[in-house]
């Protein structure tokens, strides 16, 4: 799953660095592959029944393709990747507010602490990004402030896909606990239903498939095929984003909750590193502070050390017993 997603980060890292604006296509790209692959494997040609009424569907596809789109805008907006990032690590903290005010949980003081590390952590690396944005803009007055007002739009985009992402999550433990748990049955719906709602962003899907057939031609390794390099990109990115998904999938299935929310974890920090090198963001001391503060606040939040410490008994006494 790690390997799949680094993989999946250079790709898109090459794409966006040379089109900024290309998150649209490569969602559309990633959306059609799952939704054709699942069409055949899971629903059968359409034979197949869902599990799940079709309804609840139609509901958590209008929210993934919201928090999806405006994900992706986001970076059009003065936001920064490694901000982008770190944001978007604060889920733990929408789901804990929206289950609160929604599901009325409670929760230990253990659990309140990390989240208020997460809090703290996400809140300094966006009030040093916004000092960087109003210092490092390098234009006049009005013209700044302009730019600064665009930042203070991406933030607030941010934080509304985050609640969103959250509410859909809340959405979907409802229907797996009445409905049962059909996973793979739901990433199919969720990447085949949105499909028409791409027409929305067609002029902007159809002028980087325009860029991408002009950028520079690309031999393919082994089968010899030359294609623009930023199609080759896109079909790197779908194939690896297709083996994350599945390995994810997998995970969710074999392993315990925990464990799959350890290495999401893991993920957005090696997205983090991957985006600071290839971009060359300004990364200050107060931002690695603040991302350690979202990720020891994590790992806390998943109580890791509780399940860790049974393990770390067991092998101190292994020596002794030998």
């Amino acid at each position: 799953v790690l390997c799949g997603i680094a993989l999946t980060l250079i790709f898109l890292l090459h794409a966006c660095r040379q089109f900024p604006g290309c998150g649209n296509i490569v969602t559309f790209s990633q959306f059609l592959f799952i939704a054709v692959e699942g069409f055949i494997f899971e629903a059968n040609f359409g034979r197949k029944k869902p599990a799940i009424p079709i309804r609840y569907y139609f509901i958590m596809v209008a929210m993934f393709f919201t928090v999806s789109v405006v994900n992706n805008y986001a970076l059009n907006l003065n936001i920064a990747m490694p901000l982008h990032m770190i944001f978007r690590s604060g889920s733990l903290i929408a789901s804990m507010a929206l289950g609160i005010i929604i599901l009325k949980k409670r929760y230990s003081i253990y659990k309140y602490t990390s989240i208020a590390l997460v809090s703290l952590g996400i809140f300094t690396c966006t009030f040093m990004s916004a000092k960087q944005v109003a210092s490092d803009s390098g234009l006049n007055e009005e013209d700044g402030l302009q730019v600064f007002l665009w930042w203070l739009l991406g933030i607030a985009a941010l934080t509304f896909a985050l609640l969103m992402s959250a509410r859909m999550g809340i959405f979907q433990e409802m229907l797996y606990k009445q409905f049962g748990k059909h996973s793979k049955e739901a990433l199919f719906y969720n990447h085949a239903l949105p499909l028409p709602g791409f027409l929305l962003l067609a002029p902007n899907i159809y002028h980087h498939a325009v860029l991408f057939s002009q950028s520079e031609p690309f031999q393919v390794p082994v089968i010899g095929l030359t294609l623009p390099i930023m199609w080759f990109y896109l079909l790197m990115n779908v194939v690896t984003q297709y083996v994350c998904i599945r390995g994810v999938f997998i995970l969710t299935t074999e392993c315990t909750s925990l464990t799959v929310t350890l290495v999401v974890t893991l993920r957005k920090f090696v997205s983090l590193i991957f985006s600071i090198l290839y971009f060359r963001n300004p990364f200050t001391a107060w931002h690695w502070l603040g991302t350690t503060f979202v990720f020891v606040g994590t790992l806390m939040y998943t109580e890791v050390w509780n399940s860790l410490g049974p393990f770390l008994a067991r092998w101190r006494k292994r020596p002794k017993e030998e």
